[in-house]
């Protein structure tokens, strides 16, 4: 069974000849979904929630954007909730567990970023409709399919085509309005016809 321990994020995330991402993509991401939340909801972003969150990177980022934003990061590694829950506000659970939670919404962006290709079929309808029903603004989903030419931690991946995510969107009920972000469009008011992708 494959272990979210310090290794794996070292290996993934920090050491320069392997990790799959860097510093600086996590910042274009990071500005991006702010960017987009922000926008849609006609304010700053007061409070993030994070699913599969890892070591709480994106805690970190977005606090130096916004100093007081209000982040809950979840995530199913034991040692990252043991190393950073405090700190970063990381606690244990994970996709398909997010209902059981009972987390307060709703959250002006919901972060989930990595994770969808790792997640199983069963829970995969079951977190999206979570996600939709704690969304408040925007929601960052960042997830990769069969098409795409991946490299990096294939261990236990789900090979799902690009139809296949968008039926899942779809039958969550959120709506993809460009580069991974996905509303609600019932709660969202005065979006335009070509801010959405239909």
């Amino acid at each position: 069974m494959k272990t979210y321990d310090s290794a794996y994020f070292h290996r993934w995330y920090r050491d320069p000849r392997t990790r799959v991402t860097s510093d600086r993509a996590l910042e274009r991401k990071v500005h991006l979904a702010l960017s987009a939340a922000e926008y849609m909801l006609g304010r700053r972003l007061r409070t993030v929630l994070d699913v599969g969150c890892g070591e709480g990177r994106w805690n970190v980022a977005l606090k130096r954007i916004r100093p007081g934003i209000g982040y809950i990061g979840v995530e199913s590694s034991e040692y990252a909730v043991r190393t950073f829950g405090a700190s970063r506000n990381v606690r244990r659970g994970s996709f398909g567990t997010l209902k059981s939670l009972k987390l307060r919404g709703p959250f002006d962006l919901i972060v989930c970023a990595d994770v969808l290709q790792y997640v199983e079929a069963a829970d995969l309808q079951r977190g999206l409709r979570e996600i939709r029903r704690l969304l408040g603004g925007v929601a960052y989903i960042e997830a990769y399919a069969r098409e795409d030419d991946m490299v990096g931690d294939m261990e236990g991946w789900n090979y799902r085509s690009a139809a296949t995510y968008r039926r899942a969107f779809k039958a969550a009920g959120l709506t993809h309005c460009g580069l991974y972000c996905f509303i609600d469009a019932d709660k969202i008011n005065a979006v335009n016809a070509l801010e959405v992708c239909t």
